[in-house]
């Protein structure tokens, strides 16, 4: 398609008529058609004329055929029998039996569980709906009857299988999605059971009615909707729309002003659809789902045709596009087009505001990392601004792709210029951490942790185990910002103290302890004003970009779980550190840039106690760290609580230093009670 070049074409005699879609076996790499409704066609590539190639006249009339990669084609028939290509070949003329009774089959679809084939078909029969499921290989057969819908009916079908369970996606004509369940572990006959159905998604656009006519499912919290949005005053417009299916919320939509046939396909992230007179196919990239994304938060959201989901600017690029007009037009358009091939290898002629991005990136996908480092500065650099969040998400994106096809390829200071300069979140890039995990990059992951607002748990999560693991002496040889550590942070070198303490007010460390009658731990009491930190000031500084991330404890508190208990322990070290550190300062505030607040260091205390206090207790190593920390916190409490009993004071007395405007030197005596 990028070619605009077909590549073979095939065709029945005058009268005979295609009834079936063609598919492809992937076992033979052979294409299987039927015309007449029984007679089956079978060729290769190399085939010139249809005439010629295999024909197998069948006994009954054949509704589709559907091809598996790891499985061989299966023929559903109109009868609702069902056989394997194999089976059927053997004996085309074997007698098929008829299923289903006056019913009409409106839909079907296969699916693999495991290493078994399952075939799902959809009947209607008097405003009644049934749904078959079939395992031809283990001539497993059980029929379902949809539970009724009040004054609507359903349109099409889709569905998925998963651990055993089929999902039915049901778009109904009352401007609905419902989801039908369907356990797959039944191995006898049952009687006809009928299905509940739960609401699933509803069309509800503010001043809006949207008529959906085709259906297809992205992944567990994305379908893609193709039908006509009625405004009430003007013509209904056909689109195509995104939604999340978790959250409720429509996440993108486009219209599709020429008009479409009503069908809508996806494959490899990809949709394909008629669009007036060309079949248009619009690339696309669900994100994870999260709430910033479903209602609307990120940036890029301001601009309708700018989406982190869909290149809509693919609408408009002929460059992705077959015409379905005369042999002629095609013919033209192909000898005043450059050749996609020779486009790769002269891309950096090529002016990137005369291309979509979309474009530019596909025909970038093989250029050297010169050539394409230097049209992504200069994409970025010309972007509008209004698409320029988006045009940023792409362009890491196009990155991260090429990192996982190459994995000899990985331009970590362009992508760190990238997250330091521009404004961006996890969702437009979410394989960009993924990739710097895998290369060890702990640089950019600290960007990340300190720049991104969405950073999923598990990420947060993966973060702090790669930055306990790592080896002080891996980190020496790292670049790291240490703007939120070097303020405070007491290390040894060489038994060599270096001190960045600063004591405001004369409240010392030392003047703590006998106040709150604490003592330092014995091993680690290496200065008479406090313990040393237990990690390198680079280790030091990842750790706080994990601190300043946001999470949610009900997610987070899984995976903190599986931490493990060394590491666990460590952590708590150097939290318990914080700890102290803050309580020095009158102001409970750490000096420098991104430090970690009070608050911070409290809440991931007690998330990582709530994650592992049974196994610190069992551990003789963390004995003398809990205890250390039940006294220090303990002494807290108690100074805080002699300051409550004098708070009244406190405050008579400033308001009387308030009232008073003496200019000459007094000394005052205050009793206090």
């Amino acid at each position: 398609i990028s070619d605009q070049k077909p590549l073979g074409c095939w065709s029945v005699k005058h009268g005979q008529i295609l009834t079936c879609p063609v598919v492809c076996n992937f076992e033979t790499h052979e294409y299987i058609a039927v015309h007449d409704d029984k007679v089956l066609r079978i060729w290769r590539n190399e085939d010139i004329n249809l005439d010629k190639a295999f024909k197998a006249t069948l006994s009954a009339d054949v509704y589709r055929i559907h091809s598996l990669p790891d499985a061989g084609p299966m023929v559903l028939f109109k009868g609702g029998g069902v056989r394997t290509l194999d089976v059927l070949l053997e004996a085309p003329q074997q007698d098929i039996e008829n299923v289903i009774s006056d019913e009409v089959i409106r839909w079907s679809g296969a699916f693999m569980e495991g290493q078994q084939p399952v075939l799902i078909f959809t009947t209607e029969k008097d405003e009644d709906f049934f749904v078959y499921v079939q395992k031809p290989k283990l001539s497993s057969l059980h029929k379902y009857k949809l539970e009724q819908q009040e004054s609507s009916k359903p349109l099409c079908f889709t569905a998925h299988v998963t651990n055993q369970t089929v999902t039915l996606l049901c778009l109904y004509s009352n401007d609905s999605v419902y989801q039908v369940l369907i356990p797959l572990q039944q191995d006898t006959e049952e009687e006809e059971e009928i299905l509940s159905k739960s609401l699933l998604l509803n069309f509800s656009v503010p001043g809006t009615v949207l008529k959906g006519t085709s259906l297809v499912v992205l992944d567990k919290d994305h379908v893609a909707v193709l039908g006509s949005l009625a405004v009430p005053g003007k013509e209904p417009r056909e689109c195509l729309s995104i939604w999340n299916t978790k959250f409720q919320t429509l996440q993108t939509s486009k219209e599709l002003p020429l008009g479409t046939s009503g069908q809508l396909w996806c494959y490899e992230e990809k949709f394909f659809l008629i669009h007036g007179k060309v079949l248009t196919v619009i690339m696309y990239k669900c994100e994870t789902s999260s709430l910033a994304a479903a209602v609307g938060k990120l940036k890029d959201s301001q601009n309708p045709d700018v989406s982190s989901f869909v290149n809509w600017n693919t609408l408009e690029d002929e460059e992705l596009v077959v015409s379905f007009q005369s042999q002629e037009s095609v013919a033209l358009k192909a000898e005043s087009k450059m050749n996609l091939r020779s486009r790769r290898s002269t891309v950096a002629k090529v002016q990137p505001e005369t291309l979509s991005v979309g474009q530019l990136l596909l025909n970038l996908k093989d250029a050297s990392t010169y050539v394409l480092e230097t049209e992504l500065r200069q994409l970025m650099s010309k972007a509008p601004t209004p698409d320029l969040q988006a045009t940023i998400g792409c362009v890491v994106t196009a990155l991260t792709d090429r990192c996982k096809r190459n994995p000899k390829y990985y331009p970590q200071n362009f992508l760190l210029e990238i997250v330091e300069t521009q404004n961006l979140s996890y969702s437009l890039c979410p394989d960009l951490m993924a990739v710097a995990l895998e290369k060890k990059d702990m640089h950019l992951l600290q960007i990340c942790l300190e720049r991104f607002p969405d950073i999923p748990e598990e990420i947060t999560y993966a973060c702090l185990k790669a930055f306990l693991s790592i080896s002080e002496a891996q980190l020496q040889n790292i670049d790291v910002n240490l703007d939120s550590v070097i303020c405070y942070v007491d290390v040894e070198f060489d038994n060599k103290e270096v001190k960045t303490e600063i004591v405001e007010n004369g409240f010392s460390a030392e003047m703590d302890q006998d106040m709150c009658d604490t003592k330092i731990p014995k091993e680690t009491q290496s200065r008479s004003d406090g313990e040393s930190c237990p990690v390198g000031l680079q280790k030091a500084a990842l750790l706080n970009a994990v601190l300043h991330s946001a999470y949610t404890e009900m997610f987070l508190l899984p995976h903190l779980k599986n931490l493990p208990a060394q590491q666990a322990i460590l952590f708590l070290r150097y939290l318990y550190y914080l700890y102290v550190k803050c309580s020095e300062k009158v102001n409970t505030t750490l000096p420098g840039t991104r430090s970690p607040t009070i608050n911070q260091i409290m809440d991931w205390m007690c998330l990582l106690l709530d994650a592992h206090f049974t196994v610190m207790v069992m551990l003789p190593e963390a004995k003398e760290l809990l205890s250390n920390l039940h006294k220090f916190v303990r002494a807290q409490v108690r100074f805080y609580s002699e300051l409550n009993k004098i708070e009244g004071s406190l405050r008579e007395l400033q308001r009387l230093n308030h009232l008073r405007e003496s200019q000459t030197y007094s000394i005052e005596v205050l009793e206090i009670i």
